[in-house]
C-alpha cells in the first residue's frame, strides 16, 4: 500500500488559489478541459495510472483547515474573505479526472469540469505523479535528505552572497514533499544565519510557508490568459486578463505573466495604464536577456524608468544562471527569481520529470454545447503546448511566422 502523497489542502502553489479567486470573480460559469503532457515520453511502471487514480480519490478526504485559513488571512490580505467560505465548502471529486496507460506504458490524463473546481488539481496531480514515479521505480533510496539539506544550504549561500532575491517555486516537479520541506528549511536557516546582500522571499507552497512561517508567493499561471484566449481569442486575451486581475485584486499581486501568446501581442495590449498599474512582469520563456531588453524598451516607451519595475525570472533556472542574470539585470530593473526543479529535484542519479498539465479547451458557460480550443505559444522554439492545428490557427490569427 503506497502512502497518501498529498495530505494538506494547501500543499499547493499560491497562484492556483489566487487564480481560482479571480476565476470565480470574473468567469464563474466557465468550464474547462486540461490534458497531461510528458515531454520526455516517459514509460511509466505497469499499474501507474491505477495507483495515480487511488491517490486522486484520496484527495476527496483532503479539506482546508481553520489553521490554513487563518494563516492565509494573515499573509494574503489581498484575498477577499468570501473566497475562504468557498474553500471551506470545496471538495475534490474523482469524476473530474480520467487517467489511463496504454500497453507501452505511456500515461494519459484528462481533467474536465468547472474551471473554479478543476483549477486546484493541476499542481497537486503533478506533484503526485512525480513522487509516485520515484516510489514505483524504487529510486527513493537515493534520497539522502541530510546531504540534500547541505546542498540546498550551499545554493542559498551563493545566491544570497550574490545579492539575489529569490523564491522556491518547486512544488510541481519535486521528488517528494520532504525534499521541498528540506529545501525551504535550508533556505530559511541560511538566510537568517547572518546579514546578506540578497533575500530569500519565501515559497510558492502555502503549506510549507505556514510550517516555516514564511511568505507564500505567487500570482498567476499561463492558464488564466490561455483560457481567456479560448473564450475571446488571443488578440485581446492579455487585455481582458489584466483587466480581470485588476477587477479582483485592485493593484495587489501586480506581477503579470505575459508570454502565453508571445511578446508581440502582449506588447500591443500592454498600455501605459497597465504598465503603471502592474509592479512588473514575469519572464518564463525565451532568452532571458532578449526578453529583459524588450521589457526595458517597452517601459521606456512610456517614459517609465524600468529600474522602478520588478522583473521576475522563472525560466529553467539554476544557481549559476540565476547569479549571472542577476548581475546583468540589476542595472536595468529590479530582478527577482522563482526557482523550481533545481531546488526540489536535484539529487545525484535522479532525472527530474519533464511533465506539464495544460488547459486546452474552454467554454464561458456550462450551457454552451461546444468548447473552444486554446493553446500556449511559448517564446521558446518547439515548446508551444496544444493541438498542432490549434497552435497553427492561433499563430495565424496573431500573424506569427
Amino acid at each position: 500500500m503506497i502512502k497518501q502523497i498529498i495530505t494538506h489542502f494547501t500543499d499547493d502553489d499560491l497562484y492556483k488559489f489566487t487564480m481560482c479567486c479571480a476565476v470565480i470573480d470574473n468567469f464563474p460559469r466557465a468550464q474547462v478541459k486540461y490534458t497531461f503532457t510528458d515531454r520526455d515520453h516517459t514509460v511509466y511502471p505497469k499499474g501507474f495510472a491505477d495507483e495515480l487514480m487511488k491517490q486522486i480519490i484520496l484527495l476527496e478526504n483532503v479539506i482546508i483547515t481553520d489553521e490554513e485559513i487563518d494563516f492565509m488571512k494573515r499573509k494574503c490580505g489581498y484575498i477577499p474573505n468570501w473566497f475562504y467560505t468557498y474553500l471551506k465548502g470545496y471538495r475534490f471529486n474523482r469524476n473530474w479526472v480520467k487517467a489511463s496507460q496504454n500497453e507501452e506504458g505511456y500515461l494519459s490524463i484528462d481533467f474536465e469540469g468547472s474551471w473554479s473546481d478543476t483549477i486546484l488539481l493541476e499542481v497537486k496531480v503533478l506533484a503526485i505523479i512525480s513522487e509516485l514515479y520515484y516510489i514505483m521505480t524504487e529510486q527513493t533510496d537515493k534520497f539522502d535528505y541530510d546531504e540534500y539539506y547541505k546542498k540546498s544550504y550551499a545554493k542559498a549561500e551563493r545566491l544570497l552572497e550574490a545579492g539575489c532575491i529569490y523564491t522556491d517555486f518547486g512544488t510541481r516537479r519535486r521528488v517528494s514533499l520532504e525534499a521541498e520541506d528540506v529545501v525551504v528549511k535550508a533556505m530559511k536557516d541560511c538566510y537568517h544565519s547572518k546579514q546578506w546582500n540578497g533575500r530569500f522571499v519565501g515559497t510558492s507552497n502555502i503549506y510549507l510557508a505556514m510550517k516555516h512561517d514564511l511568505l507564500p508567493v505567487g500570482t498567476m499561471a499561463h492558464e488564466f490568459v490561455c483560457a481567456i484566449g479560448g473564450m475571446y481569442g488571443p488578440q485581446m486575451a492579455n487585455h481582458i486578463a489584466m483587466n480581470s486581475w485588476r477587477n479582483t485584486f485592485r493593484g495587489a499581486l501586480g506581477t503579470y505573466l505575459y508570454d502565453s501568446f508571445g511578446w508581440e501581442i502582449f506588447s500591443l495590449n500592454f498600455s501605459e495604464d497597465f504598465a503603471n498599474l502592474f509592479k512588473g512582469l514575469r519572464v518564463d520563456s525565451g532568452d532571458n536577456y532578449e526578453q529583459l531588453h524588450k521589457i526595458v524598451d517597452k517601459y521606456k516607451s512610456f517614459g517609465i524608468d524600468p529600474r522602478t519595475k520588478q522583473v521576475v525570472f522563472s525560466n529553467a533556472l539554476d544557481t549559476d544562471r540565476t547569479i549571472a542574470i542577476h548581475k546583468y539585470a540589476t542595472q536595468y530593473c529590479q530582478p527577482s527569481f522563482g526557482i523550481g526543479t533545481h531546488f526540489t529535484n536535484d539529487f545525484d542519479g535522479i532525472k527530474p520529470m519533464n511533465i506539464v498539465i495544460k488547459l486546452i479547451a474552454v467554454k464561458i458557460t456550462e450551457s454552451w454545447t461546444f468548447y473552444n480550443d486554446t493553446c500556449k505559444l511559448s517564446e521558446d522554439d518547439g515548446k508551444h503546448t496544444g493541438d498542432p492545428e490549434v497552435i497553427k490557427r492561433f499563430m495565424d490569427a496573431l500573424n506569427i511566422k
